[in-house]
């Protein structure tokens, strides 16, 4: 099992992560009748594109030397449709160092493009990544 979810009632639940025993709450977004104080759980299906896109990239450049993706930063911009209600596209604005040569910039947009999650959500969703390369 990889998660216990509880209604706890007021439109909001809280998820228990089983293995660490972290968690989660969520709550309705204001304009579906919540109130808008937690992560609702389409925010999660967006958030979870762009940490997945993250970590896989620190799993791939873990081998690799001289280059390091510390600090890197994701802004996630979702948008629903109704009828039915639904997400109809992410945005991702992926802001990572600026790094040493083109290969690298192009491996490290590969992994993020066709990160597990990116590869799991409905091909309706529509995803708009963007990659920023910071100076440090």
């Amino acid at each position: 099992m990889t998660a216990l979810i509880e209604y706890t009632g007021n439109l909001r639940c809280t998820a228990k992560h089983v293995q660490s025993g972290t968690m989660i709450e969520t709550d309705a977004p204001t304009d579906n009748h919540g109130k808008g104080e937690r992560f609702s759980p389409t925010d999660t299906l967006s958030m979870a594109l762009a940490t997945c896109m993250l970590t896989t990239m620190g799993i791939k450049i873990a081998s690799m030397e001289d280059i390091s993706i510390d600090g890197a930063t994701a802004e996630v911009t979702k948008h629903m449709a109704s009828n039915p209600r639904r997400v109809a596209a992410i945005d991702v604005v992926v802001n990572l160092p600026e790094q040493k040569d083109e290969k690298t910039r192009e491996i490290l947009m590969n992994i993020g493009n066709n990160c597990p999650v990116a590869k799991s959500l409905h091909p309706d969703i529509q995803l708009n990544i963007q990659y920023n390369w910071v100076k440090s």
